[in-house]
């Protein structure tokens, strides 16, 4: 970092002093411009909206487990679209459209990044705040707009968007093909146009601090991985994102202005509509050019997270720091040439799926690079086992079992057969729904102190793991050998096809695994909102972690240190340190922060 840099983040920080001695309640926790409250805004806001997309996939699980069955409970949330208390079909894909939608843009997405992108980008880098606090904030305030008109869809007369969170076309296209293709439909693309604009500011701030506002000290190869998961994870949103908005917009004016980019000949009740020469196959691979980086997208962060937490929990540096980079930019880069295979039943010529399959199978070997460098970091570690710790271990086995399952979808020829059943929902699930949710929890045990200055309950936190580890596999499990005995997703009802009688009683055991799972997750909000006021204070540095963030005072401020920045002089992982005669660096302290200079004759560990 250049002096002239130095200086400016120095002025910056005399005018920050200056400024926010008579912060209000409304500049200091609604219109805030500080990372650190921001990433408290987005953490909030993606937990409630968790809670909304789990009940949907609670209500709609009861539907699939007791079909055609009366549940006052139904009648009570859903009003006239059940009943008697009966779910109706359209509901049903209403419910699994924004139950989707809202787990991987709102909660996964915003949750991840949106969370801890702002609150350790400056932090762990040594920054004052963003490069544009006033920018931050706007993209904080464009995702809650967005995550209120997604919740307002759902009050729309004729229903919410209820074409599958892929939105396909012409279901979403053509505003008379069924009832949630109408007004709900359009507030869907409002709110992601709306969400994506928020993605793409939040993602170039992120970039523009990695880049620019690094302390002293601080080059790339001395960044704790988070931040490198955080920073490549906000190249590939910049890079992505725009693909999902222009295809946002070609659908809104197929909609609103008569165009025809995804409808070919159509007829509706005997009527033939006037639509010629577009194609819904254009749509799937304008949506899935977004939809594949959007998984990794999902998961990077947590990766990120995850190494973190295992390496401070370990007592152990990173096993292969330089490899772990190296496998985020090649996913990163992968991500990209691998979306078709999302469409190998679309009619795909069968030499384009082989393409589309050799680059899938090649992702599979980054994504094991990280596993195999996780379990060699807890091997012979001294594991502090906190709740931070467990999920950390549970995402690596969610991880694993559901990547293994994405070797079978990758390949054209087995994923014809298990294609849009219930095998597909699996193993999405637990590669990346579960997954990013088990980072999203590391990280919010483990960074609770920095982000609340108290300590969760960690008795309450094992109660969470244990349920929620237990009943995740219990629901997705055996969803994969329903898949396999070919039960097709998203039918609101099976009883038609007598062949899958014999799995229903399999798909009760899978909803009560899920109401279990759910309910584990009220023990989290009850630890979490009582933490906030109740629980023990924290000390500076509860985890004895090395990295920056943990030097920065309890009590927050608006530029993070009071004094000058610290500088850097050694890589984020001097774990059991030892100098040439086996003692540690700092004796009786099995750790070394970045800030402390090389001794004479040692040598940073990370080259």
């Amino acid at each position: 970092m250049s002096s002239t840099a130095h200086a400016h983040a120095a002025d910056h920080a005399q005018d920050h002093g200056h400024h926010h001695h008579k912060e209000t309640f409304i500049t200091k926790y609604i219109f805030s411009e500080d990372h650190k409250m921001i990433s408290k805004q987005y953490l909030i806001t993606g937990l409630i909206m968790g809670f909304i997309g789990i009940a949907m996939s609670i209500l709609f699980r009861m539907q699939i487990a007791w079909p055609e069955q009366s549940f006052k409970i139904f009648e009570v949330l859903l009003g006239d679209f059940a009943p008697d208390g009966v779910m109706d079909a359209n509901m049903y894909l209403a419910l699994v459209t924004i139950h989707g939608t809202i787990m991987v843009f709102f909660v996964l997405t915003a949750g991840l990044s949106g969370t801890f992108s702002n609150l350790l980008i400056p932090l762990q880098i040594g920054a004052r705040d963003m490069a544009s606090g006033f920018l931050n904030m706007v993209s904080y305030w464009l995702f809650f707009l967005s995550s209120v008109i997604m919740i307002l869809s759902l009050f729309v007369e004729a229903g919410p968007a209820a074409a599958g969170w892929t939105i396909y076309p012409p279901l979403s296209a053509l505003p008379q093909a069924q009832p949630g293709s109408g007004a709900g439909m359009t507030l869907w693309l409002i709110s992601m146009a709306i969400f994506i604009a928020s993605s793409l500011l939040g993602s170039l701030n992120y970039i523009v601090t990695v880049l620019n506002l690094r302390t002293k000290g601080m080059s790339m190869t001395r960044l704790p991985l988070t931040i490198w998961a955080f920073f490549v994870t906000a190249i590939i949103g910049v890079v992505s994102f725009p693909v999902l908005l222009s295809a946002a917009l070609l659908l809104i004016m197929d909609r609103s202005f008569g165009t025809s980019f995804f409808l070919s000949d159509i007829f509706i009740q005997g009527e033939v509509l006037h639509y010629q020469g577009g194609s819904p196959v254009l749509f799937e691979h304008l949506f899935w050019f977004l939809g594949h980086p959007e998984v990794y997208i999902v998961i990077l962060p947590a990766m990120g997270i995850v190494s973190e937490v295992m390496a401070v929990n370990a007592r152990k540096p990173i096993f292969g720091y330089r490899a772990m980079i190296a496998s985020i930019l090649a996913i990163a880069f992968l991500s990209t040439i691998v979306w078709g295979h999302h469409m190998f039943v679309s009619g795909m010529n069968p030499f384009l799926g082989s393409v589309f399959t050799f680059t899938t199978l090649l992702i599979a070997i980054p994504s094991a690079v990280k596993a195999f460098n996780w379990i060699t970091t807890l091997w012979k570690g001294n594991l502090q086992m906190n709740t931070g710790m467990l999920f950390s271990i549970g995402m690596v086995s969610t991880f694993i079992t559901g990547g293994l399952t994405g070797i079978i979808l990758g390949d054209s020829t087995l994923d014809i057969n298990v294609h849009d059943t219930y095998f597909v929902i699996a193993h999405f699930h637990l590669v990346m729904g579960i997954s990013a949710l088990y980072g999203l929890f590391a990280g919010v045990y483990h960074w609770f102190p920095k982000m609340f200055g108290r300590m969760m309950n960690k008795n309450l936190g094992y109660v969470h793991f244990w349920i929620t580890a237990v009943a995740s596999y219990g629901v997705f499990f055996p969803m994969h050998f329903i898949g396999m005995a070919g039960l097709p997703r998203r039918y609101y009802t099976n009883t038609a096809f007598p062949m899958f009688d014999q799995l229903q009683d399999t798909n009760v055991v899978i909803t009560l695994f899920a109401i279990l799972a759910a309910a584990a997750q009220l023990i989290f909000v009850f630890n979490f909102v009582r933490s906030i006021f109740y629980g023990k204070r924290a000390p500076q540095n509860p985890w004895n972690a090395t990295t920056l963030e943990w030097t920065t005072p309890v009590e927050h401020i608006h530029g993070n240190w009071p004094g000058a920045i610290p500088e850097v002089h050694r890589w984020a992982y001097d774990y059991s340190k030892t100098d040439a005669e086996g003692e540690y660096i700092i004796p009786g302290q099995d750790y070394v922060p970045q800030t402390v200079p090389l001794k004479d004759g040692e040598e940073e560990s990370s080259h």
